[in-house]
């Protein structure tokens, strides 16, 4: 059953958009209305518009879109009666009984259920376990008994199927394990058994304290060092960070950027709460915008060997797009910060923390790797890498800081350098926009997958979204746009449904919003209708004869008349 109007009035109202989305995103007031930069892709100039008349948002950058419930969605990977529930929650209502939550939410529900009892499971086996490998394996990576209580750490046995009996006689059927991600099916098909075993397990909890997903590493034995839980309806690798929940009680609005679980926990450990981690994966731009939400400035504390140098290189870039100021810490002395944590303690760490470098002269300092600076080959060399670097500082304040500072460093003219970086940027646009022109040749004519005839019918497309438009602001003239227009006038199917839900839901309810539309449509079709809204913000129709507004409508012109 769909929820009552009443509730979903009540709701919006306790949840305006402007307040929910600016506790994720910062956002700058524009008249009534708000602007910041969209959480959904990484961009440095704001394109992302909150309009308070509607209670919706649309990013002019991605084509993101739609009400405070779509928002919430997004942003917390949730499906629709999940959104709900957690604005409920945020505004203290109660949503109704008589709402139906859905097979998936059933599922996810489930799903949830099976991952806190597994690692209660998991846990009870580290500690009471008779197979005491992984209690020995934590207390010699000199971890606190509160510190593994704190993570609800674990150990998961050699047995294939221990958890299933356990989750069994919990209630729990085979199909839901397969789906949480806790036992696995062999790729023969006809087997099946426990994801985890003989590993250490590091339960993965979301901003909720949902344990959502496992990582589990092996301590004996051949198979992949670290072992870590696939996508499921509750799991994403590539929008969550580990410790996260802890993190974001930060006071300090500065995350520090480690490589792994222990060396998350180690960095905890020593007092440090705001550390988090990826999952088994290198930094997505995802994960660069969520942690956005948290933090202006990120410490790269990634392992010293070629493999974290070349980690840190992707990150510097990632976090840099994403609008986070970066810094990395270099460690002598120790291969990673669990290793020099416990060589020279948290005092120290700590000075590493405070004495962290720019990103810029992380990557000005890579590029002496290899090369005899004292040669003159070689000083030319550095010089020409260096060049490289420079030229991609957007800022020009801050890259003619840096053209200075080598300027004086290497004893070279600094106009004779400023010229080398200038030429280096005209030479990379050059490129970039054959790159660019390149990529729109090869690729075929644009279609658009809601509304694929806009690639024959562009005029009719445009005056069916100028009606639409002309609707949501006026809803008062449904009545008489309806006496004129037919559903079968319009040509496309995406906007004949949006018109239908439209004249059904306005005739039952006093105001126009887009959440009438958010229980039935997809976050891109809920994209879609909001940029019909903010795109023709300012269009006029006459409105003399709606029948001849499909067919002669000049789609050049912001105006449609007849």
């Amino acid at each position: 059953m769909a929820l009552p109007d009443e509730f979903l009035y009540q709701l919006k109202s306790a949840n305006t958009i402007d307040s929910v989305i600016g506790s994720y995103v910062n956002l700058l007031r524009t008249g009534h209305d708000f602007v910041g930069l969209c959480p959904f892709h990484s961009e440095k100039t704001p394109s992302f518009h909150i309009y308070t008349d509607t209670q919706s948002f649309y990013c002019f950058g991605c084509g993101a879109g739609g009400d405070v419930i779509t928002f919430i969605k997004r942003i917390e990977n949730l499906d629709y009666i999940e959104a709900v529930k957690l604005l409920a929650q945020r505004a203290g209502l109660e949503v109704p009984e008589s709402s139906h939550d859905g097979k998936l939410s059933e599922l996810k529900k489930s799903i949830l259920e099976i991952n806190r009892a597994t690692a209660n499971y998991y846990y009870k086996m580290l500690i009471s376990g008779e197979d005491k490998r992984g209690l020995k394996y934590f207390a010699s990576r000199k971890l606190k008994p509160e510190t593994i209580k704190k993570y609800g750490l674990g150990y998961a046995p050699g047995t294939w199927d221990g958890l299933k009996k356990h989750l069994l006689s919990l209630g729990y059927n085979e199909d839901e394990m397969i789906a949480a991600g806790v036992r696995t099916v062999g790729r023969s098909g006809s087997n099946v058994y426990d994801t985890f075993r003989e590993r250490v397990i590091f339960p993965i909890i979301d901003l909720r304290g949902n344990v959502i997903a496992f990582g589990g590493r092996i301590i004996e034995g051949n198979g992949p060092k670290y072992l870590n839980t696939g996508d499921t309806p509750v799991f994403k690798k590539s929008r969550n960070l580990f410790s996260l929940n802890f993190a974001k009680n930060s006071p300090v609005k500065k995350l520090i950027l480690a490589e792994g679980y222990m060396d998350v926990i180690a960095i905890n450990q020593a007092g440090f709460e705001n550390v988090v981690a990826t999952l088994g994966t290198a930094l997505t731009p995802e994960q660069a915008r969520l942690m956005k939400q948290y933090a202006d400035d990120v410490i790269i504390s990634y392992d010293s060997d070629s493999a974290g140098q070349k980690a840190t290189a992707r990150a510097i870039n990632l976090l840099s797009e994403a609008g986070i100021n970066t810094r990395i810490i270099k460690m002598d002395g120790a291969k990673d910060p669990d290793e020099y944590i416990k060589k020279f303690g948290a005092q120290r760490f700590k000075m590493l923390l405070d004495n962290s470098g720019g990103a810029i002269n992380f990557e000005l300092e890579k590029c002496r790797q290899g090369l005899d600076t004292e040669t003159e080959m070689g000083k030319v060399e550095f010089l020409k890498r260096c060049v490289g670097v420079l030229a991609g500082i957007k800022n020009q304040l801050e890259r003619d800081v840096y053209i200075s500072k080598i300027s004086k460093e290497e004893d070279i003219n600094i106009n004779v350098l400023r010229s080398q970086v200038n030429s280096e940027i005209r030479r990379s646009i050059k490129t970039e926009k054959k790159k660019q022109w390149r990529a729109i040749k090869a690729k075929p004519f644009f279609t658009d997958k809601l509304v694929p005839e806009s690639s024959s019918c562009l005029r009719e497309v445009k005056a069916e979204e100028g009606i639409l438009a002309y609707l949501f602001r006026n809803p008062d003239k449904t009545e008489y746009v309806k006496k004129h227009i037919e559903p079968d006038c319009f040509i496309t199917e995406f906007y004949r449904r949006i018109y239908n839900i439209f004249c059904e839901k306005i005739s039952v309810s006093d105001d126009f919003s887009l959440s009438l539309f958010s229980d039935l449509l997809s976050d891109e079709e809920m994209g879609k209708i909001s940029g019909i809204y903010a795109k023709n913000k300012d269009i006029i129709i006459t409105i003399q004869n709606l029948n001849c507004l499909l067919y002669t409508s000049d789609a050049a012109d912001d105006r449609i008349s007849v």
